[in-house]
């Protein structure tokens, strides 16, 4: 399992690592996740081409909305549809396209600075 460490700032839900083809948050291993700075959630990812806002709604319903949302693709970059783009920025949120480890690992980094932001991370 790799691990990393959390930075102290950083309130809320953070991956602290990789195992078994998963994210490691506090004490659950998940294949894909859906993050807020409240909480993170299992989530029944659509292939990457499906890929809506409804998939997101989660995120999307936060309050205030996200700064940004991370999305990471898997175990490599590949971006999605333009329609989700576009969807994203009519609400006024910026979208941020990775493969998944480094989603994750951005997640924490930004969240050590208490940025307000959503991340959706596909299977590794």
């Amino acid at each position: 399992m790799a691990r990393f460490e959390r930075d102290a700032a950083a309130e809320g839900p953070v991956v602290s690592g990789f195992s078994g083809g998963g994210f490691v948050v506090d004490e659950g291993v998940y294949r894909a996740l859906l993050l807020t700075p409240l909480r993170a959630d299992e989530w029944a990812a659509p292939a990457l081409a499906d890929l809506a806002p409804g998939d997101l709604e989660t995120l999307l319903q936060l309050s205030p909305a996200p700064e940004f949302l991370i999305l990471g693709t898997g175990p490599r970059l590949t971006h999605p549809a333009r329609a989700l783009r576009e969807a994203l920025e009519a609400r006024g949120i910026g979208l941020e396209v990775m493969d998944s480890r480094a989603a994750a690992r951005a997640w924490g980094l930004l969240r050590g600075e208490e940025r307000w932001i959503a991340a959706a991370l596909m299977p590794l």
